[in-house]
């Protein structure tokens, strides 16, 4: 009896603990929708069980429909994910291995060495594509996975490195693995993704969709990405840019992206990853294990279609994805066992607001994002700021400078171009490139700096300035 009323007391807690978690979501979202524009659906889970979920915006601008929790949106890259499953549900059915040559299944290609696993992990140095193919290919005609496979072997268009030398981001690699899927299975990606993915998973909304241009194949409550047209101050559909021609005569190239689905199927398939529900566990496992480095300085790995790095909220599995029209996220902490999705079709920065999300699901004062507005600060208060600065990311220490270079301050950090800091404070700055981040120092009587803090999309960690 003692159990279950401790159990009974505890009940109403719990509740209470979700519910705040789902109101301090809500009004960062709110605020993202007035300060940012942000368009598109949002769903967080903790163990699984969905704490909130909602859609905001228009699915179409032109027509004016709304968004609702079950619309359907490009996910673009993170898209691999679903490519590096089939990969390797081959692989358990011993239909290939990982060291299986690229040119054992398309001896045109003239890229030797190239392995599965080095498709899989970004090693391959293929040429990208897309670049390739922006001068050489007929921006009238849709290409598909066959025509790219041709250009690169027709053109013989140079590898970028020999395979396994260094990480380097390939959707060609990407693209060439679903091509590899179907000769292999014997079956379309698409219909393999169907057969062996989305039926199983009962993933009801989801499809391969590379067909809305080339045969007009539409979508129920189908979320059209749209881009900020400067010109027209508003928003548009990429179609009608020039620079955005690529969603035409490349939209039938599948496999680096083009899976197209909902908040609510994504959750399905982030707990079958984490329940080795397709996979047996050693495989599963090695999806979501470090398989090549990304980035020496933040110690990010890529696994088989996926991400792992750490952040000063821990181990996360993520990955994002871009194209004209659309900016998506899937990110999870196994450490709390919360997963954040969020797909928008109007480029707003998912990964940042994800971000957010994360802080407060970690407990954390986020703040709500605000229209940042310069003031003049007298020169001698910005000399007191110029020096070396760290902070911490779990064990990861990252370092910056602030310089100084006309009378304006700047971020300064190696490899990454000058960021420049603008006042609204005599004591904060924001970054100047259109994110979500500020830096707020602490100062004595004096107006020596003894701090501060760098606050992103409004989670702060400390900043420690480097003695002279």
């Amino acid at each position: 009896m003692k159990n279950v009323f401790i159990l009974l007391f505890l009940l109403p807690f719990t509740a209470l603990a979700q519910q705040n978690y789902s109101t301090s979501i809500d009004n960062f979202m709110q605020a993202q929708v007035a300060v940012n524009n942000f368009n598109g659906n949002v769903l967080v889970a903790k163990a699984g069980k969905v704490i909130y979920q909602k859609a905001f915006g228009y699915r179409n601008y032109d027509t004016k429909q709304l968004l609702d929790t079950n619309s359907v949106f490009e996910l673009a890259s993170v898209s691999k994910q679903f490519t590096a499953m089939g990969i390797l549900m081959l692989l358990e059915k011993g239909k290939l291995s990982l060291t299986d040559s690229l040119r054992k299944f398309f001896p045109q290609l003239p890229y030797k060495g190239v392995t599965i696993q080095n498709l899989l992990t970004h090693t391959s140095g293929l040429p990208d594509y897309m670049t390739a193919m922006e001068n050489k290919w007929d921006h009238k005609k849709i290409a598909f996975n066959d025509d790219m496979i041709n250009f690169l072997a027709s053109e013989k268009v140079p590898a970028n490195f020999a395979p396994g030398k260094k990480f380097e981001y390939s959707n060609t690699g990407y693209a060439i693995l679903a091509s590899i899927i179907e000769k292999v299975s014997g079956l379309t990606y698409r219909y393999f993704m169907y057969k062996n993915i989305f039926v199983p998973l009962r993933m009801d909304h989801s499809q391969v969709y590379n067909t809305r241009r080339s045969t007009k194949d539409t979508i129920a409550n189908y979320a059209y990405g749209f881009v900020f047209a400067d010109s027209l101050k508003k928003y548009v559909l990429p179609d009608s840019l020039t620079k955005d021609d690529v969603v035409f005569y490349l939209d039938g190239i599948e496999g680096d992206g083009t899976i197209n689905s909902t908040t609510g199927d994504l959750l399905k398939w982030d707990q079958a990853l984490k329940n080795h529900s397709l996979l047996g566990l050693a495989t599963q496992n090695e999806m979501l294990s470090t398989q090549s480095l990304m980035d020496t300085v933040t110690k990010k790995y890529y696994g088989y279609g996926v991400s792992i790095g750490a952040d000063q909220f821990g181990v996360v599995i993520s990955h994002s994805g871009g194209w004209p029209g659309y900016h998506t996220i899937l990110t999870r902490y196994p450490v709390k066992d919360v997963t954040i999705i969020i797909l928008s079709n109007n480029e707003s920065d998912v990964s940042s607001i994800a971000y957010g999300i994360t802080g407060i699901l970690f407990d954390m004062k986020v703040a709500l994002p605000y229209v940042h507005k310069e003031i003049a600060v007298d020169a001698t208060i910005l000399n007191r700021y110029l020096g070396s600065y760290s902070r911490k990311l779990q064990t990861l220490t990252l370092s910056f400078d602030i310089i100084k270079k006309d009378g304006k301050l700047y971020r300064h950090q190696n490899g990454i171009a000058d960021v420049e800091l603008k006042p609204e404070s005599n004591t904060r700055f924001f970054y100047a490139d259109g994110t979500d981040r500020q830096i707020e120092f602490e100062t004595d009587k004096t107006g020596k700096v003894t701090g501060g803090w760098f606050i992103n999309t409004g989670v702060r960690s400390e900043l420690h300035k480097a003695k002279k």
